[in-house]
């Protein structure tokens, strides 16, 4: 089993910056992806950005340039750098992570809830 614990969310104005953290405990060698998710009231969830244990990152084109995904093996800490933030980049916030690089995912956290309004 893997546990996934999310941090860092909150109200900010809009053209802020916040960065989320994922702490991973548990069996955390037999994961190869980890992801952001967020759902936004009335929305379905939506991925937000993967990285993979070989550093590879991808993104949701709403968020390239402005958000970054990066990870610290020390600290067994994924990160979401969210920058340029706008009202409807409000959601609840989800870590997540598989232990194969395809399909869907095996844990998730509980999410943290980012709103952005002034």
């Amino acid at each position: 089993q893997v546990q996934l614990v999310e941090s860092g969310g909150g109200l900010v104005q809009p053209g802020g910056s916040l960065r989320l953290s994922c702490a991973a405990s548990g069996k955390i060698f037999s994961i190869n992806v980890m992801g952001w998710y967020r759902q936004a009231p009335g929305k379905q969830r939506e991925l937000v950005a993967t990285i993979t244990s070989g550093e590879s990152k991808d993104y949701a084109d709403s968020v390239k340039g402005r958000f970054t995904i990066s990870r610290d093996n020390a600290k067994n800490t994924v990160y979401l750098q969210m920058n340029s933030l706008k009202p409807e980049n409000t959601a609840i916030y989800y870590c997540a992570a598989k232990r194969a690089y395809f399909g869907g995912y095996d844990y998730w956290g509980q999410g943290t809830q980012v709103t952005v309004s002034s």
